[in-house]
């Protein structure tokens, strides 16, 4: 039996075909596009839910650290707290949770009057299940939508709202009688 020799030009012709091979599959196959959450827009909910803009009492110290790579979550990121001076975020969805630290709240100024100084609790002036007029807005605009409080609110309190028995509720501050506000709007 007699071996047939390899030509050089095969050697380079199978080569060749090989890489074109390996990039026409890179190029069909183009890497995966990760999407990461929007930390601006956890930034928002967290300024949102505490009642209050970066830096004020209350609200965020700092933004959220922009170096995290989280997993973009399907549905509306949870904001709970504040608990140990931080507000904790998460998306049980996609599984991931985060601390965003509060600035400190300063104490409350004394009541000037003696009727004022006892210590009586205030009282609700919206209770759950009542009628709310939302209002969001600045000086300029304003806009406002009919809701439906979920808990009791004394003036100045932060209450959960929603639009029906089903929506998604929403957090707003009580300013009077019948009338929320949604903060940091």
């Amino acid at each position: 039996m007699t071996e047939m020799p390899i030509l050089p030009s095969r050697v380079i012709i199978a080569a060749l075909a090989l890489f074109a091979l390996a990039l026409v599959v890179g190029i069909a196959m183009p890497a995966r596009a990760q999407s990461f959450e929007n930390l601006e827009r956890l930034d928002s909910l967290v300024a949102m839910t505490m009642g209050a803009n970066r830096g004020e009492p209350g609200g965020p110290i700092a933004p959220v650290d922009r170096r995290l790579r989280l997993a973009a979550c399907p549905t509306t990121p949870n904001v709970e707290g504040p608990q140990m001076s931080a507000a904790i975020v998460s998306c049980p969805a996609v599984g991931w949770r985060i601390r965003v630290p509060l600035a400190p709240i300063g104490q409350a100024p004394q009541a000037a009057t003696a009727q004022n100084s006892a210590a009586s609790p205030a009282l609700p002036v919206i209770k759950k299940g009542d009628p709310v007029r939302l209002i969001a807005g600045n000086e300029v605009f304003s806009v406002s939508r009919p809701m439906i409080a979920d808990e009791d609110g004394v003036v100045g309190a932060l209450i959960r709202v929603r639009q029906d028995a089903r929506a998604t509720p929403v957090t707003a501050r009580v300013e009077a009688m019948g009338v929320v506000r949604a903060p940091a709007i």
